[in-house]
């Protein structure tokens, strides 16, 4: 018996069951060792999707398969000042581990590149660790290619500073948690 291909809907971030599930499978992936380890912080789940419906750029992808939420894909609107042309960060991907290796995350991913052909994106953009082997092979599979302009000057790597929340903000964490991919 074959397993039911996912549907992928994108996130009404007003809606209750898409915040529920949102908030779900974003958490479940923080605790991953791939998303840090870390369950998300009680305000970070109370602000989350009403922060991402105030973001013109933001749009999320869930996978369902029935009425059971197995996978996530977070993504924000950049742009490439090379090709004067709109990009898409695919900032966050999780499928629930008993999900993984069925093609949810590959869904996904399909559902980003429409997503962003409709925008008129020249490229589709991700981070992802270096050790998440099967995160990089799915990626693979799909296109992705390391960043290089030039092979003899390497790839380009991403890089990171947290910054001190501006007076009236919240703070940002201590540690280096939660911005990752998995697969």
């Amino acid at each position: 018996m074959s397993l039911p291909a996912p549907a992928i809907r994108r996130v009404d971030y007003t809606a209750a069951a898409d915040r529920a599930a949102l908030i779900t499978l974003l958490d479940a992936y923080a605790q991953d060792p791939m998303g840090g380890g870390t369950p998300l912080a009680d305000d970070v789940k109370a602000r989350l999707c009403d922060e991402l419906a105030a973001l013109p750029s933001a749009a999320s992808f869930i996978a369902w398969i029935g009425d059971e939420a197995v996978g996530l894909v977070n993504t924000f609107e950049g742009y490439s000042t090379f090709k004067a042309r709109p990009l898409l960060n695919v900032h966050d991907i999780a499928v629930l581990p008993a999900q993984r290796g069925r093609g949810v995350g590959q869904a996904l991913l399909a559902a980003c590149e429409a997503h962003a052909r409709e925008r008129g994106c020249c490229k589709l953009t991700l981070e992802v660790l270096s050790g998440n082997q099967r995160a990089l092979r799915s990626y693979q599979r799909f296109g992705f290619a390391p960043y290089v302009l030039d092979p003899a000057e390497g790839n380009a790597l991403l890089m990171q500073k947290w910054l001190q929340a501006a007076p009236g903000r919240l703070q940002p964490p201590d540690s280096q948690q939660n911005e990752g991919l998995m697969p």
